[in-house]
């Protein structure tokens, strides 16, 4: 879209009585958010582990032991949208969770809530997603049902690395927040809804695996944890279509309406924050305006359809993409029940887990474990380039995905 098409840019402020009454509230040393989740409540597994020190308080303890999780690393090559372009301006999903922790840490402080936590809850909220995006989500999610009859969801797959796969010790309310942080679901109002121990967190858990939970009606047990949910919004609805005009060589960049909350990713960040602070500033829950909620939905549903449904400008091949999981998924199943230990699944996953298990004084077998759930574990961990490499790898004869490449006129499928 030519610069001059573009509407002019609208930044709301807090209004000055807002102002004003928070500026009061700090003023007063003895002020705090009633509703805060203060660090001593922190409640992990072990409590005989990970004590909370002066320099190293109880989130800053899960902020960094999921930022040192084997698995996080790998987010720099998993897709946010765009899959399949060399393109370094296009966003990556270790990008989406900074700047999802940075949203929410900003609406946080502002609220009074504990930013400690909330760093912790975006930066492990998309640990479990899968190679390709909502995509590979959905085809990881059909084979392992269609074999098992339970369900994989990323959300569920971010608590299991983080307290299944390896034994992180994370506080409940990190764990709550990352289960519940469905983005792709919008309310006008979020209300924490307590959880009262893990025995009720497991209880959950296994819920989503067996039954068709509607995960977008989970609702985190802090208020730390939904500014998180609302934020992971709030990151992706511009940004998005910032990644549509950079990816713009390689497909017709579409025409967005513009709307009251702004069209740049800029502005739908600042605007929608104000509101958001300006309506739950005082209270036990978060709410948006009337207003900014509908064209939130909006700018949403315009997402999907000119974006995420759209495969001209996504470039995801949906079909073959389908067939190369379907592939891996049966290859790297019949090898792990033959036990053919220079399978790759053996090589570059089991292997890899169970060297690293003591590290976090865990005695299991992860082998023992269900061969669905190890094939599971092992292609969602996978990055993009690691997916499709592996596959050509396997089945170099093969139909496959090819990256379109930083010097091509036209995609290619």
């Amino acid at each position: 879209m030519r610069k001059e098409e573009n509407p002019p840019v609208t930044y709301w402020k807090l209004p000055d009585n807002m102002v004003e009454r928070m500026e009061r509230d700090r003023a007063n040393v003895a002020w705090r958010n009633p509703w805060r989740c203060d660090d001593a409540a922190a409640f992990r597994r072990d409590p005989e582990r990970d004590y909370p020190t002066l320099w190293r308080p109880a989130f800053v303890r899960d902020v960094e032991k999921i930022i040192h999780s084997p698995f996080f690393n790998r987010l720099s090559d998993k897709t946010q949208v765009f899959s399949l372009l060399k393109n370094d301006d296009i966003t990556r999903r270790s990008l989406h969770v900074q700047l999802v922790s940075r949203i929410a840490r900003d609406i946080g402080v502002a609220l009074g809530l504990n930013a400690d936590l909330i760093e912790a809850i975006a930066l492990g909220h998309d640990i479990g997603h899968a190679p390709f995006g909502h995509t590979g989500e959905y085809f990881l999610n059909r084979l392992y049902h269609a074999q098992t009859g339970r369900f994989f969801d990323h959300n569920v797959q971010s608590v299991r690395v983080l307290d299944g796969v390896f034994r992180h010790n994370l506080s409940l309310q990190t764990l709550s927040g990352i289960l519940c942080h469905n983005g792709e679901s919008s309310l006008q109002e979020y209300r924490p809804r307590p959880l009262a121990d893990f025995a009720e967190l497991d209880t959950l858990l296994e819920k989503c695996y067996t039954h068709k939970v509607d995960l977008k009606k989970l609702t985190p047990s802090t208020l730390e944890g939904c500014v998180v949910r609302t934020s992971d919004m709030l990151a992706y609805l511009g940004k998005d279509r910032q990644d549509v005009q950079r990816a713009a060589k390689h497909a017709a960049v579409p025409t967005f309406k513009a709307t009251k909350i702004g069209f740049s990713n800029a502005e739908i960040i600042n605007n929608l924050s104000v509101d958001l602070i300006t309506h739950s500033y005082g209270k036990d829950h978060l709410q948006l305006s009337a207003d900014a909620f509908a064209m939130l939905k909006e700018v949403k549903q315009e997402n999907y359809q000119l974006i995420y449904d759209n495969e001209q400008v996504n470039q995801t091949n949906r079909k073959l993409l389908g067939t190369m999981f379907e592939r891996l998924y049966e290859r790297l199943y019949a090898d792990l029940l033959k036990g053919d230990v220079n399978s790759y699944i053996f090589r570059h996953h089991i292997k890899f887990i169970e060297q690293r298990r003591p590290r976090y004084r865990d005695t299991r077998t992860y082998q023992d474990e269900a061969p669905d759930q190890i094939v599971v574990d092992y292609i969602a961990s996978m990055t993009d380039d690691y997916f499709i490499d592996l596959h050509n790898l396997l089945f170099p004869s093969a139909s496959t995905i090819e990256y379109v490449s930083y010097f091509d006129p036209l995609p290619r499928a």
